[in-house]
């Protein structure tokens, strides 16, 4: 990686958006409901995603889809983009059909040598601000870059899914859904939707459950089971779901919080997350 990444950090851009409701709407049918949410709702946790998106032309986009680094990310050279995680906090209600803005700022940059080999995790801070300036959401949005999958690799343990589950959902991925929530948050990277290319050249199993969106069900499922939103939601990332098999998001509670996760068929944790209310 080049040591001039480091000049990345600190960078910083703004959007702005109107929370129109229709996108909400297409959310809640993209996971399987009826489409009830109106003008003045509150937003649900993490459906901030399906705003404040950017469309390059496709002549500045990379081999898997995403735009080219180097504008506002980082111009890392190992070629493969993953959602490692992310960290949120909830201060206020954002209502649908206001204009709000979002804030976007590097804030750091590491290099590491995993099993896999190379990586690099970057950091951005994602600050939402309602239309009279108040502060709604922050987020710490961790991205990993890594290398190609080497044809001879040992494929690392997957971690065992916690057995004591007091909530439990399956889930029946889908190539629409999939394609579908792509097309809802404008998100290109080809995993998704070209399973030549995520078996091929990514080395998954099939078309790749989107990290961000197994994120949203667990703090959608910490916020049904609590009849609250959180004050803070955490997740991350530790195995791939890849094919189109069924798996479960659960969790257990435990005073104001509740401990997810995300069982796959083989009965690995491919997310852990944690929701505080």
């Amino acid at each position: 990686m080049p040591h001039d990444v480091d000049y990345w950090i600190g960078r910083s851009e703004t959007r702005t958006d109107t929370l129109r409701t229709e996108p909400a709407r297409f959310m809640q049918a993209t996971i399987g409901r009826e489409p009830t949410l109106q003008c003045g709702d509150a937003l649900p946790p993490l459906w901030h995603w399906l705003y404040f998106l950017e469309a390059k032309p496709l002549g500045e986009l990379g081999r898997d889809g995403h735009p080219k680094k180097g504008g506002f990310l980082p111009p890392v050279a190992l070629p493969r983009r993953m959602w490692a995680g992310g960290r949120f906090k909830f201060k206020a209600a954002v209502p649908l059909g206001s204009q709000a803005k979002k804030r976007s700022t590097i804030k750091k940059i590491t290099e590491k040598i995993g099993r896999s080999g190379q990586l690099c995790f970057v950091t951005v801070l994602h600050e939402l601000f309602l239309n009279d300036g108040t502060l709604a959401i922050t987020e710490e949005h961790d991205i990993v870059y890594r290398e190609d999958p080497h044809p001879n690799a040992q494929k690392s343990l997957p971690i065992p899914a916690p057995i004591n589950a007091e909530v439990s959902e399956i889930i029946s991925p889908s190539q629409v859904m999939l394609f579908r929530y792509s097309a809802l948050t404008f998100n290109g990277h080809r995993v998704h939707y070209d399973v030549d290319y995520a078996r091929s050249v990514e080395g998954y199993d099939g078309l790749v459950f989107h990290g961000p969106l197994t994120a949203t069900l667990l703090v959608d499922l910490a916020q049904r089971t609590m009849g609250a939103t959180p004050r803070i939601f955490e997740f991350r990332g530790t195995a791939p779901l890849a094919g189109m098999t069924p798996f479960h998001i659960e969790g257990t509670r435990e005073d104001n919080t509740m401990q997810l996760w995300a069982r796959r068929f083989d009965g690995a944790k491919a997310m852990q997350a944690k929701a505080t209310f």
